[in-house]
């Protein structure tokens, strides 16, 4: 039975990028529960978020894209609605970091991330956008900022600026499509067990220092993610444009 409840994600199809670990992973498994199809993307292979997803109950179709190009990431998009179907949300969540003193930060770490992070998920929405708006549908875009959206962080810092321009982007976009039909929002995830936080959890001065500013006293898991994109994917969050939700167990609530 098709369940059309206010948090369901029956009959959608959604795209998530950097689907293969972590929030991404997360994220997917997330929106199969809700009862969505799952459209992965990513580098590297996704044989374990499919598993996950497919036990779920749901389908998964995972796609290979270099999200440092953002050419590639556009032709991606009209490629998977041409091909599987038209898309109802996508999950911007792909991310990159790099970490250095600012005063040895190089120029290819600068692009690397800002292209990734920043340049296209704007080209990627685009692309979405462009595809909803001619077929008079409606569409969902969550974007995945961080705290590092509010903060500055340490030695991240083109990190923390492209952080910084998705929450920017998402307020943007939103002013401009709220009226058409398409919802864009942002979750800002604290500290979340992930290949980007991998050196820090690694780092036990570091840890410890980060632990103990988290008022809810531990990592986030890619799980705790997922809940909020499904929120903002499904039709509870109809209302919502522009607004950012921070799932950082308190982080920045201290």
């Amino acid at each position: 039975m098709t369940d059309f409840s206010a948090f369901s994600l029956a009959g959608k199809r959604v795209v998530v990028t950097g689907a293969n670990t972590g929030i991404g992973q997360g994220i997917c498994v997330a929106v199969a529960k809700a009862g969505g199809a799952v459209i992965g993307v990513g580098r590297s292979a996704m044989d374990e978020t499919e598993v996950m997803v497919r036990a779920a109950g749901a389908t998964f179709a995972p796609v290979t894209c270099d999200l440092g190009d953002h050419a590639a990431a556009s032709t991606m998009i009209e490629g998977v609605w041409d091909s599987i179907g038209p898309i109802d949300g996508v999950v911007n969540n792909a991310g990159i970091i790099r970490r250095a003193d600012a005063v040895d930060f190089s120029e290819a770490d600068w692009d690397d991330v800002i292209d990734v992070n920043l340049k296209s998920l704007f080209f990627l929405s685009q692309a979405f956008a462009r595809k909803v708006l001619a077929a008079s549908r409606e569409g969902r875009i969550v974007n995945v900022a961080s705290v590092l959206s509010f903060q500055g962080g340490i030695r991240v810092p083109s990190y923390t600026a492209s952080k910084h321009g998705v929450l920017g982007v998402t307020r943007a976009l939103a002013c401009e499509w709220a009226a058409k039909g398409i919802n864009v929002n942002a979750i800002a995830p604290g500290y979340v067990v992930s290949n980007n936080t991998e050196a820090l959890r690694n780092d036990a001065d570091r840890s410890a220092a980060i632990l103990g500013r988290i008022p809810a006293a531990r990592w986030g898991k890619p799980e705790d993610i997922g809940g909020a994109a499904v929120f903002l994917l499904a039709p509870a969050s109809a209302y919502m444009h522009g607004a950012v939700v921070p799932v950082d167990g308190g982080w920045l609530a201290r």
